[in-house]
């Protein structure tokens, strides 16, 4: 099989980082392209680090991104105009962020997903399940521990969380949107979706969706040991998506829930 020349933007990030080391030990996939903010003069692996640009992408097959929205956007700028395929980890999105990614995937393939991990997305289709299940007698609330260093909360996994309870409930995720909470101890239910974020330590990931009738509660989560299992599920999404149409894809498309 001939390998997937790879772009990868923030690389000198953790997730950057980690990517470039799970690449390398993936026969599918060849680093021809890594970017950066402040490109600082720097190589890896004999790769200069460029800023985002037509020449830093103009011979890549895939371009994976996990950065900030506007870093996100700018790259899809320039991949829309040179026909690249898009893997998005991105998450801290606003509304007319996404509408603008939506736009560009009509003109090539992107596969956006808050959570690149194999198991949080079941998690995700377990939670719609439950939500659609259990109907309007249980309120529900999701709870986010991330290492001390990120800095947008609820997590991109929590809000895709979010969304799986709004799914399930046949409402917009926008409607049901409730209040968002930084290190609280506790934190409410309420009838719209209440988030608690925590941030501390090196923690990877940990999610928690809870489902409250007053008289009893479910609780479905997952808890994240190896930074490698982000960087192998976007891997494994870049892989999926080379051969894919234009179009906005997730990793429910990639593991085939219905």
């Amino acid at each position: 099989m001939k390998k997937i020349k790879l772009g990868i933007t923030g690389c000198l990030g953790r997730m950057g980082q980690q990517l470039i080391k799970s690449s390398k030990k993936n026969k599918n996939f060849l680093i021809i392209s890594l970017t950066e903010i402040e490109i600082q003069n720097k190589n890896i692996n004999g790769i200069k680090i460029q800023k985002n640009s037509e020449k830093a992408f103009k011979d890549v097959d895939v371009i994976i991104d996990f950065t900030m929205p506007k870093c996100t956007l700018e790259m899809l700028k320039i991949a829309t105009k040179l026909r690249k395929k898009v893997v998005i980890g991105t998450t801290g999105f606003n509304k007319s962020q996404e509408n603008l990614i939506k736009k560009c995937s009509k003109k090539i393939p992107i596969l956006k997903a808050g959570n690149m991990s194999l198991g949080i997305n079941l998690l995700m289709y377990l939670t719609e399940i439950a939500s659609s299940s259990l109907g309007k007698t249980f309120l529900s609330k999701v709870f986010e521990i991330h290492h001390k260093h990120k800095k947008d909360y609820p997590s991109g996994t929590a809000l895709m969380l979010g969304r799986g309870i709004a799914t399930g409930k046949k409402k917009n995720f926008y409607s049901l949107l409730g209040k968002k909470f930084l290190n609280k101890k506790t934190f409410p239910y309420g009838k719209k979706i209440n988030f608690n974020s925590l941030r501390k330590g090196e923690i990877i990931g940990e999610h928690e969706v809870k489902f409250s009738s007053g008289k009893e509660i479910i609780t479905l989560n997952h808890e994240a040991f190896d930074r490698a299992l982000y960087s192998e599920g976007a891997l494994t999404a870049a892989k999926w998506l080379k051969n894919k149409k234009n179009g906005l894809y997730s990793m429910r498309d990639l593991m085939n829930f219905k």
